[in-house]
């Protein structure tokens, strides 16, 4: 028999809080992922989440269980942005990417469904999932190693960087493999832990001061000190504070750079409401309506980018615990919304992730990019395309190879390149290329 919560109209009610923050706790690890990756901060990614969901809500009706959080879809765009365009400037793209999928939602209310599956096949958005991920391994190498992350300098020894990030990976994938219940659905927080008390155990040890004895004494000018952990920053933040927003400025250059990659999430955001729907047994798709929830998304999405935060997209973690709760009740992410935008006020909370090493992001990072890859392959897949068909062949190669291999298009002042060019490139291709396939005679 389902529980008292299974319901799946919108009922607010204090008991139903609990359920709330541990929705709010299955998001956490993944949520606070990419700002830690991407130089953005941790308060404001909480308190943009949390709107982002209430926003969604209001637009959705508050029919949909479902959370929005941190997109790592925009992971290798913000690295890029933020070297390049600085925050406020990438903000301003990463805004203009939550309007596409405003557009998009617009598109599909008068086109209907199938304007998005033409515009955007599995040919397209599988194979710009994979770059999106593999695009990223050097940064995940390069951290895992104790470098930063364009690999420039090291921060921590070769050798001690090894087995830190070699207990957070490992701890994450037993975890995926083996974790039974809630533990199933925070895989990233546990191995994350597990790799800070590592590193930890190591610093009381004296393990990493014994092994940079081996360490390149010309490297050790870079290095920031034998602890791989630093207490600072937790001890001088306040316990109250308002997260530090940092508001947009106009940049061209990132629109044109950035707005591309809403091309991927846009199709992954229709698998995770059909997701939620088959958990649930509604068909979201027509009530509140695809394109009310693609609007919602892209709505957070620019509200997030308008206080300095990442894009927000809806959570399979979260859908994996409402599966595992059959607590299909909308105002329970209400709740969880309520306890992200607190969270976001203490000051503590940010500084003590800032304290989190290197190479336990490195380690985490091994697996995570290669999951996104692995995404865009099963796109692939399950589309069930001859990718050796001359057509299909042609729009996956130049899309791997133009997106990975960093080719980049000037037009005067301004730049396309990297993930942002490979999907703009997929989609010509996709609608320029003459469909190949003869039609059976019976049909002409």
């Amino acid at each position: 028999m389902a529980p008292r919560h299974a319901t799946a109209e919108y009922v607010f009610r204090i008991q139903d809080s609990i359920i709330g923050a541990q929705m709010m706790f299955v998001a956490f690890g993944a949520l606070v992922l990419v700002p830690l990756l991407t130089g953005l901060n941790s308060n404001v990614a909480l308190f943009t989440a949390g709107v982002g969901t209430l926003v969604f809500q209001v637009l959705t009706k508050g029919r949909v269980p479902i959370f929005l959080a941190s997109s790592f879809a925009f992971i290798a765009p913000i690295i890029h942005g933020v070297q390049a365009y600085g925050i406020p400037g990438t903000m301003c793209g990463l805004m203009a990417a939550g309007l596409v999928y405003v557009l998009l939602s617009l598109c599909i209310k008068a086109f209907g469904v199938g304007f998005l599956q033409r515009l955007l096949p599995p040919v397209v958005v599988g194979p710009v999932i994979m770059v999106i991920g593999l695009v990223l391994a050097p940064v995940a190498v390069h951290m895992a190693m104790g470098r930063t992350g364009d690999g420039s300098a090291w921060l921590v020894p070769e050798k001690t960087a090894m087995i830190v990030a070699g207990v957070a990976l490992l701890t994450t994938i037993l975890t995926s493999l083996l974790g039974r219940g809630w533990f199933k659905l925070i895989p990233i927080l546990i191995g994350v832990a597990a790799g800070y008390l590592t590193a930890l155990i190591l610093d009381a040890a004296g393990v990493s001061a014994a092994m940079q004895s081996t360490f390149d004494p010309g490297a050790l000018k870079n290095l920031t000190g034998p602890a791989l952990v630093s207490f600072q920053p937790l001890v001088q933040a306040p316990w109250l504070a308002v997260p530090p927003f940092v508001f947009p400025e106009w940049n061209a250059q990132a629109i044109f750079f950035i707005v591309p990659v809403a091309i991927a999430p846009a199709i992954e955001h229709f698998g995770d409401i059909l997701a939620i729907g088959s958990v649930t047994g509604k068909d979201y798709l027509r009530n509140p309506g695809i394109h009310r929830t693609m609007m919602g998304d892209g709505l957070a999405t620019s509200l997030a980018s308008f206080l300095g935060g990442p894009p927000n997209t809806t959570y399979s973690e979260v859908t994996g615990a409402v599966t595992l709760t059959r607590a299909f009740n909308p105002a329970i992410m209400t709740w969880a919304a309520l306890f992200a935008i607190a969270l976001a006020f203490i000051g503590k909370v940010g500084a003590l992730l800032q304290t989190i090493p290197v190479p336990v992001m490195g380690g985490i990072m091994l697996l995570l990019f290669g999951a996104i890859t692995v995404v865009g392959l099963n796109t692939l897949v399950r589309a069930g395309e001859d990718l050796t068909e001359a057509r299909n062949l042609t729009i996956v190669a130049l899309i791997l190879v133009c997106g990975i291999g960093g080719m980049v298009l000037s037009f005067g002042k301004f730049t396309l390149g990297g993930i942002g060019m490979a999907g703009i490139l997929g989609v010509l291709l996709n609608l320029m290329l003459p469909n190949s396939r003869r039609v059976p005679d019976e049909a002409r």
